[in-house]
């Protein structure tokens, strides 16, 4: 059975993006077909390389589409509105989500932003999308200080809507030279209680300029075993 995932964040930033290829690398290896959808792409303008094209780059082979594009890094509303659009509905990025999982195993709907972003003129966001669909969300959270309360409430505004966390993924864990600082290691251990479920995985940062394959084994290392990944933190079906 095709199985749709939203992704999410906590914010802008956060490695939604990464995060979302990751999840498709290993399904991929699993030889499923993988569609990624970007639900709204801004800041990027024509010809140039937007999210979906990123995945395209880091997991060749999976399809990759994207509902609207606009050229400045703005909520999608906003940006459409400044070039004379509404933006996004809602039903248009569930139906092309629908459409996809019609030819393929797993359907990835990434957003723009955080969950509550408004996508278009009539205030529709990504959890407006994700209830059209009756789709699982995973939220994509920053380490740093400040990622439980954003995590919370992400959480909060799902179940709300009786949207299911699929669970919480770290989306750029830093390295050296720059070491994670106190917060973010005591993060790791409180991020699963914050109400969007378990911690699914920690991927490391800069994995977004690997090639193919060094990218996909990242992808292995740092999620967990529910997405068919090794990395040993608790985990439960999400896709």
């Amino acid at each position: 059975m095709t199985r749709v995932l939203v992704v999410t964040g906590t914010g802008t930033e956060v490695g939604k993006t990464v995060a979302t290829a990751a999840v498709a690398a290993l399904a991929a290896a699993q030889g499923r077909r993988v569609a990624v959808l970007k639900a709204a792409q801004t800041g990027v303008g024509p010809g140039e390389e937007g999210d979906a094209q990123t995945v395209a780059r880091l997991v060749p082979g999976v399809t990759t589409a994207e509902t609207a594009r606009y050229p400045e890094p703005l909520a999608p509303a906003r940006a459409a509105a400044r070039v004379g659009l509404d933006g996004p509905e809602a039903r248009e990025v569930a139906d092309l989500a629908r459409d996809l999982a019609g030819e393929h195993d797993l359907v990835l709907v990434e957003g723009a932003g955080g969950l509550l972003v408004r996508l278009n003129a009539a205030g529709e966001t990504l959890a407006d999308a994700a209830v059209l669909l009756a789709a699982p969300v995973l939220v994509v959270a920053d380490p740093r200080l400040g990622t439980l309360n954003a995590t919370a409430l992400t959480a909060e505004a799902l179940r709300s809507r009786g949207l299911d966390p699929a669970g919480v993924l770290v989306g750029s864990w830093p390295g050296a030279p720059e070491q994670p600082d106190l917060a973010m290691r005591c993060n790791l251990t409180d991020l699963p209680g914050m109400g969007a479920g378990p911690l699914v995985g920690v991927l490391p940062e800069g994995m977004g300029a690997l090639p193919p394959a060094g990218f996909t084994a990242a992808a292995r290392q740092g999620l967990g075993a529910v997405f068919g990944g090794t990395w040993p933190g608790p985990g439960r079906e999400a896709v």
